[in-house]
């Protein structure tokens, strides 16, 4: 019997012939063709297996002026057009005699040339960008989610899945079956588990897969959110990606680990080096600390983003490098040789990871094309320093609110630069829009604080 994932293939004929394969051994009745909008928020077109030939054949229409950050209503038609290397049956529909599938797909104009509003659209060009100076962009991104009781009808309470602590197994973590049965559902789907624990806060967890190719692994995060939601959801949970759902307690990142490969070899290792870093790797790192506030929009892009980014809860907010120190803004692992790689820490796992993965790229690339200069590395404990010491040290922070982030985005060249002008504008408008609601908002802090007293 055929496996429910695709396995290598030389070319997409026998990538199609496999899913074809897959397709009738599994009785797939059902097809879902998934894409993002610009916010990386999981978009779905569901048909039947009667429409194979024409859904890989790129024919499936759709309105993209219904897409958040899309087309307008006088250019909406769109075609999906699905990446063959994303088929996978969804392990919970399974029964006998039937199953769904799904496709991530990119969006298509009707002449066929790629829509420049579809965000992964724009890491492709990012990756061709990349591959022009004959570099391959490998991503390892590690994404922290909370698990909170749901009620009757499904919707999240603010009461925690467990009161489990960092790397503490059951009977505390009541996550951990949850962790499992996620776990099988992503290896059945084709992924690498590495890891899997309780994380740092009450009610969080963590689920590490292996590193992939930049547009793949931005594939595995977006799925990875949606079989997170899917499977805890299952069990009466609801799963949250949102960075600081909790006052008090640590929030949820997306540590983003990033290497360059150079004809099969890490072009960020040289083991001359005293760090065992390359000159490459060096001005990778610069280039994100000329841009991490430029992108840090991107990256961190919700208001509940910047109360994440605050001193002493293991979030970096300050613009700094180190070969260990975790109160770094970026860190280089320990690990070296083919494993080297740089880990910016202040992505966090709301953000959409097409356009995440794109920047960071863009940005290290950047640095390499101009031959920046790394600043000295920081080796002290940053969220302890003084004012005046990380003044003295040249130490810069993030942007402290969404509205500062898209000041910097809009003034900044690494934005416009990789995104295009279209996801450009709509992005930043939307951010805008987003401040300007939570701005003009009356909140439960001003009622307790004020309504009383004044």
């Amino acid at each position: 019997m055929a496996e429910a994932v695709i396995s290598k293939a030389k070319n997409d004929t026998e990538i199609l012939a496999q899913i074809k394969e897959i397709v009738n051994s599994k009785s797939v009745e059902l097809i879902h063709l998934q894409f993002v909008d610009i916010e990386g928020i999981l978009k779905s077109i569901t048909v039947t297996v009667d429409q194979f030939d024409d859904v890989v054949a790129g024919k499936q229409m759709f309105d993209g002026s219904s897409v958040k950050g899309f087309s307008p209503i006088n250019k909406s038609d769109l075609y999906l057009i699905p990446d063959y290397s994303t088929f996978a049956v969804l392990p919970w529909t399974v029964e006998e005699g039937y199953s769904e599938a799904r496709f991530l797909c990119s969006a298509a104009n009707p002449d066929g040339t790629l829509f420049e509003g579809d965000t992964r659209n724009v890491l492709k060009k990012t990756v061709e960008r990349a591959a022009d100076k004959g570099y391959s962009i490998s991503v390892g991104p590690e994404l922290e989610f909370f698990l909170f009781k749901a009620d009757e009808n499904g919707n999240p309470t603010m009461e925690l899945g467990d009161n489990g602590g960092y790397f503490e197994p059951s009977p505390k973590d009541l996550g951990e079956r949850v962790r499992l049965e996620i776990y099988r559902a992503l290896k059945a789907m084709g992924f690498t588990i590495e890891a899997s624990h309780h994380e740092v806060a009450e009610g969080q967890h963590e689920i590490n897969f292996k590193y992939a190719d930049a547009l793949g692994a931005a594939d595995m995060s977006t799925t990875y959110k949606w079989v997170v939601k899917t499977i805890a959801q299952k069990f009466g949970l609801h799963a949250t990606f949102m960075p600081k759902p909790v006052f008090g307690i640590n929030g949820s990142g997306m540590h983003v680990n990033m290497s360059f490969f150079k004809d099969g070899e890490n072009a960020f290792y040289d083991p001359a080096d005293e760090l065992q870093l390359s000159q490459e790797a060096y001005q990778f790192i610069a280039g994100l600390v000329e841009n991490v506030k430029s992108f840090a929009a991107i990256t961190n892009p919700l208001v509940n983003s910047y109360k994440r980014l605050v001193p002493g809860y293991e979030a970096p907010c300050y613009i700094a490098w180190s070969a260990s120190n975790r109160s770094a803004l970026i860190r280089i692992p320990a690990k070296k040789g083919m494993a080297t790689r740089v880990e910016l820490r202040c992505p966090d796992p709301s953000s959409n990871p097409y356009l995440t993965f794109a920047v960071i790229a863009s940005a290290g690339l950047n640095g390499i094309e101009q031959g920046l200069q790394a600043p000295a590395s920081i080796n002290e404990d940053i969220f302890h320093m003084t004012e005046e010491r990380r003044e003295e040290l040249g130490i810069d922070n993030l942007p402290g609110s969404l509205e500062a982030a898209v000041a910097e985005l809009e003034n900044g060249e690494i934005g416009l630069k990789t995104l295009g002008e279209h996801v450009f504008g709509e992005y930043v408008a939307a951010k805008k829009a987003e401040w300007d609601s939570y701005r003009t908002a009356v909140h439960t802090w001003e009622l307790t604080n004020y309504q009383a007293k004044f």
